[in-house]
């Protein structure tokens, strides 16, 4: 039995420089995201930014948030079926009055949200790196970013060392401490990989070929006398879960 495709939609906003009545702005540029899909494309939610350390993937339910249907304006107050909709959003379940009386540390979570989505059928970005993060403890700590399949180790330290951002003295240590965050890194690569696999066998045919014909649609405001001209500032790029809309309109 085939599924029924449906439409999964919510909002976001690009910061853009534009022109607009004479003179180039920065204006936040609205879109629309439309998936099209026969089911949620995820119940989670990426909390990420440049100053969080951390990237969380919560449920989407710990952020007050869900896929609601949509109802039309000239449909609301009635009596609908509900089991009959083919349009939801990303709404924002939280009640307006405790929106006003939200700690700070909450608020920011709300203003890193992503929304989150996997394709078991292609490898992240962190399958694919071979590349991991050294912020080795030291008086100051040593930062920089080693490739295992590019940098030969001891090259590698015998540089810090000259370039005096490593003592002699620490390093032995430090190659320990790197072969330490290769294995790591390693290991979690091939967890993901065999969770994908994992996922992608107990799939049903169904459900693959969803996932297969999932298609992102990116909408952006239509050109108006009283609205900027973004025509040039259009892209593809959704976020970092996401990847590519496949069209934009």
């Amino acid at each position: 039995m085939a599924l029924l495709k449906c439409l999964k939609l919510y909002q976001a906003v690009q910061s853009q420089l534009v022109p607009y009545k004479g003179a180039n702005k920065i204006v936040l540029v609205p879109a629309v995201v439309a998936v099209e899909s026969p089911f949620p494309p995820s119940d989670k939610i990426g909390v990420t930014s440049v100053q969080r350390e951390v990237e969380e993937i919560l449920p989407m339910k710990t952020m007050k948030m869900d896929w609601l249907p949509y109802i039309p304006f000239d449909k609301r107050g009635r009596q609908v079926d509900r089991m009959n909709f083919q349009i939801f959003v990303m709404t924002c379940t939280q009640r307006r009055a405790a929106l006003r009386h939200m700690k700070e540390d909450r608020v920011k979570k709300y203003e890193y949200c992503l929304p989150y989505f996997y394709q078991p059928f292609k490898e992240d970005e962190l399958e694919q790196s071979t590349e991991v993060q050294i912020m080795f403890p030291s008086e100051p700590p040593v930062v920089c970013e080693f490739d295992w399949e590019f940098d030969e180790l001891e090259e590698f330290v015998d540089k810090l060392i000259e370039e005096e951002a490593l003592s002699a003295e620490q390093k032995d240590e430090f190659k320990e401490y790197v072969k330490e965050q290769v294995r790591a890194a390693k290991k979690a690569n091939r967890e993901a990989r065999e969770a994908r696999k994992k996922a992608i066998e107990e799939m049903s045919e169904e459900t693959k070929q969803a996932f297969q014909g999932m298609k992102f649609y990116k909408f952006y405001p239509q050109p108006s006398p009283e609205t900027p001209d973004v025509s040039g500032v259009k892209s593809p790029f959704i976020n970092r879960y996401y990847g590519k809309a496949h069209q934009v309109l």
